[in-house]
């Protein structure tokens, strides 16, 4: 069954928080898809996750790009894999494809958005309903995560 998960951004921004995990993904040998609502995010978070921080480098590439199923991690505006990843990461209110396909599909959103904050609350109750196991995680004061249901 698919482990998904939402996590709740309040105490920093997507560009701070996706990275580490992204890291953690990558140290455990997982392929992961980042699909974000458009291409011009996609193309913002390829410019900063070659450049988030001196000492880290996280191999990734957009599906725009060649060799894209060669990625460990991928950026796409759409709902394809062509990178054949278990993991699924969906930012700034991308609309999911069926869950079912990953192991893992993770929910990021803005706390701060009202849009975002609804749509996670829509994806929460539908998943819910079909029978999904969730777990919510938030950030707390110092941004780590805290696992609340």
């Amino acid at each position: 069954m698919t482990d998904i998960l939402f996590y709740h951004l309040t105490e920093s921004k997507l560009e701070d928080a996706l990275p580490p995990l992204l890291d953690k993904s990558v140290e455990r040998g997982w392929r992961v898809v980042v699909q974000t609502a458009d291409a011009e995010r996609r193309d913002m978070l390829d410019t900063h996750l070659w450049t988030y921080r001196d000492d880290s480098f996280l191999p990734h590439g957009t599906d725009a790009a060649d060799f894209a199923g060669d990625q460990p991690i991928l950026l796409t505006a759409g709902d394809g894999n062509a990178n054949g990843a278990t993991v699924r990461f969906l930012v700034d209110g991308a609309e999911p494809p069926p869950v079912e396909s990953y192991e893992r599909v993770v929910f990021m959103f803005d706390g701060y958005d009202q849009a975002q904050l609804e749509g996670a609350r829509a994806h929460w109750k539908t998943l819910k309903g079909e029978g999904h196991a969730l777990t919510y995680w938030q950030q707390n004061q110092d941004g780590r995560w805290v696992k609340k249901a």
